[in-house]
């Protein structure tokens, strides 16, 4: 039994977010929080959002007990890039690549 919850098209970059999520892979709830709280990467403030919500699917929609869950897979794809240009020296232009992310948290109970 597992619950999960999906976050789609947040605008960071993959790379800022998987480094939060080794931080709280493999960790219990209440430490998974924690850790999210107080580490100063913007990638905590989705992230911290979204365990939340996959603690929430557990406890209404599973019936799980919120004190024996714990982070049993967390991972993060990119999503679509958004291409900017931004005007550079002797007419050229310079491209801005703004990357989107798929962020997904799967909550498991403890045996």
């Amino acid at each position: 039994m597992e619950a999960r919850a999906i976050l789609r098209y947040a605008r960071i970059s993959p790379r800022k977010v998987s480094i939060v999520m080794d931080l709280i892979r493999n960790k219990p709830l209440d430490e998974a929080l924690a850790i999210l709280q107080y580490t100063p990467k913007a990638a905590c403030e989705p992230l911290l959002k979204l365990v939340k919500s996959a603690a929430a699917n557990a406890e209404n929609n599973f019936n799980m007990d919120k004190n024996n869950l714990y982070v049993a897979e967390c991972y993060v794809c990119p999503g679509p890039t958004l291409k900017r240009m931004m005007p550079r020296a002797k007419g050229s232009g310079y491209r801005i690549l703004k990357r989107t992310s798929h962020m997904t948290v799967v909550l498991k109970e403890k045996e």
